[in-house]
């Protein structure tokens, strides 16, 4: 099986883990920048151009798409669906769950607990807001903010309107969801191949921070989750219509919330935590996908 794996650096963990993944199992690999790419639109022979030349059709993509980019990125997978391509992630699943406010619409609407969630407009009703939230402090996000950027914590009212300013000022789209104050600083991230969990870790924030990103100093264990949070993770992700996928769980006092839906979720911390081969059951999973039997 010819692999294309859309990604804008050899150098990322979760690239080289998917390449190397792949061709453990036999199977020729190509890594395309998707930024670089050039989309022909003609009647029944679409194509992409890439570095001078014509890029040879694969048989399958997966696709490593950065938020900066969704929606070029979600342009290029969507014409590998026009020329016959599939892929791990569909072009409609990433901009769905990259949208922060729209994905939990979608999760509220088949009845899946979240944090509440207020999407902004305007800092003029910010005593409504704090009182429908239940008091200060609450997260303020950016709806497409990742690695925890663009996501604060207001303690007081002048604080939420000076960052809710700041972002509306800059026409950024934002959330307010909030504060869990005893999950502290802790989540569970569960990363699902194929409909199913096939790792999951909990994740603590270092001392004096709320955001248990690990590119933020957070640490992490691994975790087996309980059968109702693998139903609840299941859930989303079919709810999404997304085959892989990071879910965010916040534990609460009354039960796990789902925090986030993550469609490029990274390989490193999770694959380094568990010793669990994520980027090979994503390659396995491609191989069902086309009905191809891997090296081992």
């Amino acid at each position: 099986m010819d692999i294309c794996i859309l990604s804008r650096s050899t150098q990322l963990y979760s690239t080289r883990s998917l390449y190397m993944a792949a061709r453990r199992r036999g199977h020729s690999v190509t890594v395309v920048d998707h930024t670089q790419c050039t989309l022909v639109l003609e009647a029944e022979r679409p194509a992409i151009l890439y570095r001078g030349g014509l890029l040879p059709m694969p048989d399958a993509i997966i696709p490593r798409i950065g938020a900066s980019v969704t929606d070029l990125g979600a342009a290029v997978i969507h014409q590998f669906d026009l020329m016959g391509v599939p892929s791990t992630t569909g072009a409609a699943a990433l901009q769905m769950v990259r949208d922060k406010f729209r994905c939990m619409q979608v999760l509220a609407q088949v009845g899946i607990p979240m944090p509440k969630t207020l999407m902004v407009g305007t800092s003029d009703n910010l005593l409504q807001l704090v009182e429908y939230m239940g008091g200060l402090p609450v997260v303020v996000k950016q709806l497409e903010s990742t690695h925890g950027e663009g996501v604060s914590l207001a303690f007081s009212l002048p604080e939420l309107r000076q960052i809710l300013d700041a972002y509306l000022y800059l026409d950024d789209r934002v959330i307010v969801q909030e504060f869990v104050a005893e999950a502290q600083g802790a989540d569970i991230r569960a990363l699902v191949v194929d409909g199913k969990v096939v790792a999951s870790m909990r994740r603590q924030a270092v001392a004096g921070e709320f955001r248990s990103n690990l590119h933020r100093g957070a640490t992490a264990v691994k975790v087996a989750l309980s059968a109702h949070d693998k139903a609840l993770v299941e859930e989303v992700a079919a709810a999404m219509d997304i085959a892989v996928a990071g879910v965010d769980l916040l534990p609460s006092a009354r039960g796990a919330l789902v925090m986030e839906v993550n469609a490029s979720p990274g390989l490193e911390g999770i694959e380094g935590v568990t010793r669990v081969n994520v980027a090979g059951k994503i390659v396995q999973f491609l191989e069902k996908q086309l009905k191809v039997e891997g090296s081992i």
